[in-house]
């Protein structure tokens, strides 16, 4: 019997697709497919290289579920100024057309950049600013009411004080998560309740919460067990003015389900901390009261991936609203 041609042996091997065939192949995928890949490439990438690739890709840089989640995160590397990241963040906030859910800004972000993501978004259910130094208590408490629906916040590394807390806690309803947490503890004689109380106070449905570094002592661990009774994750790593022995420590176990303890090791805390901690001798916090954070708003038309600053923003950077 004559062999088939699917089995002979000296049959070649298929060709392999020349480069159009795999350009169509990529164009050729499901739109839903492409946009679940770009929203995996990220912010950054998306807006500088890949709606650069072809018309198509463009056209679907432009669908505003890609926009649904802005991360711009881990920027350390990158050697632009804050005024191009800051026009990077609202090129991407705009293309969101009203659907944006979730925001990370790290180490840019303004008073003036936070009331352009709540003026532009009514669906905003996490929030996290990361070394924002520039947002002031006063910032914060005047978008806090366009957040009703917020679910998580995360304030790590910052200037902020228990009053944008206390205004987040009436006018966030929702709120879950809660992570408010200072560069590292400083100084352990420093007592304040502060924060503490006010979260006790405003955020009664809270379930998870992280108070890194704070300076909260066991009354205002006490206060937070009693006015958020679901609380059932609570990061309490160099809070060195927590003494949990004892009722308190009997109370937590039968209320907390995942609690990290002041001494518990800080090797998956993503931000620089102090495993000496700290001098009794320092004035507190002298990791932050000694930061500029006056930002450069010359506006010098960067020459950005091939074009200028203007192809992504025209907005004005005047930081006064």
């Amino acid at each position: 019997m004559e062999a088939s041609s699917s089995s002979c042996p000296n049959q070649p091997p298929p060709l392999p697709s020349s480069p159009e065939d795999e350009q169509r192949n990529w164009l050729d995928l499901p739109r839903d497919v492409v946009s679940a890949i770009f929203v995996k490439v990220g912010t950054i990438e998306v807006l500088r290289n890949v709606q650069r690739v072809c018309s198509l890709w463009r056209n679907v840089s432009k669908d505003p579920l890609i926009w649904r989640t802005i991360d711009m995160h881990a920027l350390g590397d990158l050697t632009d100024s804050d005024d191009i990241l800051d026009a990077m963040c609202r090129r991407a906030i705009d293309l969101s057309s009203g659907q944006l859910t979730d925001i990370t800004v790290d180490n840019f972000a303004t008073n003036a950049l936070l009331k352009y993501i709540t003026d532009s978004t009514s669906h905003l259910r996490r929030l996290c600013l990361i070394r924002c130094y520039s947002i002031t208590d006063e910032g914060l408490c005047v978008v806090a009411e366009k957040l009703s629906l917020l679910e998580e916040l995360d304030i790590s590394i910052s200037n902020l004080s228990k009053d944008p807390l206390e205004t987040i806690g009436r006018s966030c309803p929702h709120l879950r998560t809660l992570k408010f947490n200072i560069e590292g503890y400083k100084s352990p004689h420093i007592e304040c309740n502060e924060d503490a109380f006010a979260i006790a106070e405003t955020m009664p449905a809270l379930r998870h919460l992280q108070l890194f570094g704070n300076k909260l002592t066991n009354d205002g661990l006490l206060a937070i067990l009693d006015g958020c009774p679901n609380l059932e994750s609570l990061d309490l790593r160099q809070c060195f003015n927590v003494n949990l022995i004892g009722n308190l420590e009997r109370r937590c176990a039968e209320q907390i389900k995942d609690l990290r303890r002041p001494y518990d090791p800080i090797d998956d805390y993503p931000f620089e901390a102090e495993d000496d901690y700290g001098s009794f001798d320092e004035d507190y916090p002298s990791g932050i009261s000694d930061i500029d954070i006056l930002s450069d708003y010359e506006y010098d038309f960067y020459e950005f991936s091939g074009g200028s600053l203007s192809e992504f923003s025209d907005y004005d950077y005047n930081d006064d609203d």
